[in-house]
C-alpha cells in the first residue's frame, strides 16, 4: 500500500468520478485507474462499484475514514519537514561547558536572535560528556565542548575544532604557590584539588595527566559551577586546575591569584603519544575545545547558521603564556570584550 493509492482513493470517494479524481490528483485517468486496482488487490476486496458514478462499496466505507487520517498524517509530516528545510523549525537547542557559555557565546547568541527571531534559542551549561550524550540522543542540536574522541568518532557526527587553550592554577591569593611564576609539578602534585564532577572532560583530563605524571591527584571536592570554584579556593589551601577561559574572573579578583603550569619534564612526555583528551608529545597541559553536531542537522538553515556564527566569531587559539606574558588574563579579557561589542 502506498500514499499515492490512498490519495487516488480518497479523490474518487470524495468526487465519485475516476476523470474528475485523476484531475484532483494531477495526473491521468488511467493512472487512478491502477492505483485503484492495486490497491484492492493489495486489500483482497472491491472498493468502489463501477457505475455511471463510482459508488464505495462496504469495503470501501470502512477504509475510508482510515484512509482520511493516514493522509492527513501525512500531509502535516510533510508539512512540517518542508518548513523544517526553510527554516521555521520552532526551536534551537544548544549544550556548551560553563566557561563557553559564559564568554563565547553571548555574541554569536545575539547575533543568531536577530537573523531567526521566530526561532527558540534554548542553551544549557553542561559536561562535555553530558553534552555530547544528549547530542548523540537528539536532545541538542549542537554540542560545544572539551574534545573526546572516544564520543565524537561516529561517522555522523561532524567536529570542528575551534580552539586550544592552558590549563592553569587557580589558587588563593596568599598560597604558598603564589610565588611561582609557573608551577612546577613536582610542587602542584603536594596540594589538595578541587575537581570537576564525573561527566566534565576537564576531571578526566586532569586525572589522565596526573597519571602521566605517576602522581595521585589529591581530589577532595567535586564541584560544577565556576562561582563555586572560586569561593572554595578562596578559603585557603585548595587549588584548583582550570581552562584559561574559566578564570577571567578570577583575574580581577584581589583575593584569588592564577598561575601558569610549567611543562612536563622530558622524561614524561613522549611524541605521538595520546592519552584521552591530553596529547602527551606536548609537555605543557592544554584542552581543545570543539564543536559537535551531525550531518543531517547541517541540513537544516537555523543549525547551519548557528554552527557558522561559531566558526567565524574568531575564537581566540590560546597558547601557553611565557613568563613575560605573565597570566595573559587581561590579554583574554579584552579579546571577548571586542567580539561581543563587534556584535552590538
Amino acid at each position: 500500500m502506498r500514499i499515492e493509492q490512498l490519495q487516488a482513493f480518497l479523490a474518487v470517494a470524495e468526487t465519485g468520478n475516476f476523470g474528475q479524481a485523476a484531475q484532483k490528483c494531477g495526473v491521468t485517468q488511467s493512472t487512478v485507474s491502477r492505483q485503484i486496482q492495486s490497491l484492492e488487490n493489495d486489500l483482497g476486496l472491491p472498493l468502489f462499484h463501477r457505475t455511471a458514478q463510482a459508488k464505495l462499496t462496504l469495503g470501501g466505507e470502512h477504509l475510508l475514514p482510515h484512509a482520511r487520517k493516514i493522509c492527513q498524517e501525512w500531509h502535516s509530516a510533510t508539512q512540517e519537514l518542508a518548513e523544517l528545510m526553510a527554516g521555521k523549525q520552532p526551536e534551537l537547542c544548544v549544550a556548551a561547558i560553563h566557561s563557553v557559555c559564559s564568554h563565547y557565546l553571548p555574541p554569536i547568541l545575539q547575533q543568531f536572535c536577530q537573523n531567526y527571531p521566530d526561532v527558540q534559542l534554548r542553551v544549557t551549561a553542561l559536561g562535555s560528556d553530558r553534552a555530547l550524550k544528549v547530542l548523540r540522543d537528539g536532545l541538542v542540536d549542537v554540542a560545544i565542548v572539551m574534545n573526546n574522541r572516544f564520543l565524537t568518532a561516529s561517522p555522523e557526527m561532524v567536529v570542528d575544532v575551534l580552539f586550544n587553550e592552558p590549563i592553569e592554577v587557580l589558587m588563593a591569593a596568599n598560597h604558598p604557590l603564589t610565588q611561582h611564576e609557573q608551577v612546577p609539578w613536582a610542587e602542584l602534585v603536594q596540594y589538595p584539588q578541587v575537581v570537576f564532577k564525573d561527566g566534565y572532560g576537564m576531571q578526566r583530563l586532569v586525572q589522565e595527566r596526573f597519571s602521566r605524571f605517576g602522581a595521585k591527584l589529591k581530589a577532595v571536592m567535586e564541584l560544577n559551577t565556576l562561582e563555586a570554584f572560586r569561593g572554595v579556593v578562596r578559603q585557603g589551601e585548595l587549588i584548583a586546575l582550570l581552562p584559561k577561559s574559566a578564570l577571567v574572573e578570577a583575574c580581577t579578583d584581589p583575593t584569588l591569584a592564577v598561575r601558569a603550569i610549567a611543562n612536563l619534564p622530558p622524561s614524561l612526555t613522549a611524541p605521538n603519544n595520546l592519552v584521552g583528551n591530553v596529547s602527551t608529545s606536548d609537555s605543557s597541559l592544554s584542552r581543545q575545545v570543539v564543536m559537535v553536531t551531525t550531518q543531517d542537522r547541517l541540513l537544516v538553515p537555523p543549525i547551519h547558521y548557528f554552527c557558522q556564527l561559531v566558526r567565524q566569531l574568531g575564537l581566540p587559539g590560546v597558547n601557553p603564556p611565557s613568563s613575560s606574558e605573565g597570566n595573559n588574563c587581561s590579554d583574554l579579557s579584552s579579546h571577548l570584550n571586542k567580539k561581543v561589542m563587534n556584535y552590538e
